[in-house]
């Protein structure tokens, strides 16, 4: 009785490995380049072209303090001992000024650019999820991984120009 049961477990067990392994055959399988297929998008391009135009100005105003900043410092080191204690106390303190001022316009831009850049690219990552599990029922494939994660792929198998092809048709720039 004993040896009745594990054969019948050695029976079942060759079964699901013989199924499984014909299971796994079968399955299709997509490579795609998500972080690729994204930012060559015309939404993203013209995103990033939109968000430089957007915050040049303040970034023009920050070198224009830095710059400021710069020439309270050379004022400073090369007038070294020809200037009274109060006007070099006078210097500095209007260099410190300077100087918080660009550590504050630099924070600004760094937030509200960090901050934008996140809701583009949240959004546009929603959206490529959509195209891809799309794009992966049109192709019967039961499977996509992103090429961050995979070794080795066969070309064939990659689905990046076709993600941002879909991508730009269902999300056309307005």
């Amino acid at each position: 009785m004993f040896r009745r049961s594990i054969a019948a477990t050695l029976g079942v067990c060759a079964a699901a490995l013989i199924f499984s392994s014909a299971a796994f055959a079968q399955t299709k399988v997509g490579v795609v380049n998500f972080q690729k297929a994204l930012l060559d998008t015309a939404e993203i391009k013209k995103a990033s072209l939109d968000m430089q135009n957007k915050y040049k100005p303040r970034q023009d105003a920050l070198e224009k303090v830095q710059r400021e900043l710069n020439d309270i410092q050379t004022q400073l080191q090369s007038s070294q001992g020809r200037l009274s204690p109060a006007g070099e106390a006078e210097l500095q303190a209007r260099g410190q000024r300077k100087q918080r001022e660009a550590e504050r316009l630099s924070q600004d831009l760094q937030d509200d650019v960090t901050r934008e850049r996140n809701d583009v690219l949240q959004r546009a990552g929603t959206r490529m999820t959509e195209v891809i599990k799309k794009i992966a029922e049109e192709k019967g494939l039961d499977l996509v991984v992103d090429t961050q994660n995979t070794y080795f792929f066969k070309p064939a198998l990659d689905i990046t120009a076709d993600a941002t092809a879909a991508y730009d048709k269902a999300y056309p720039l307005k």
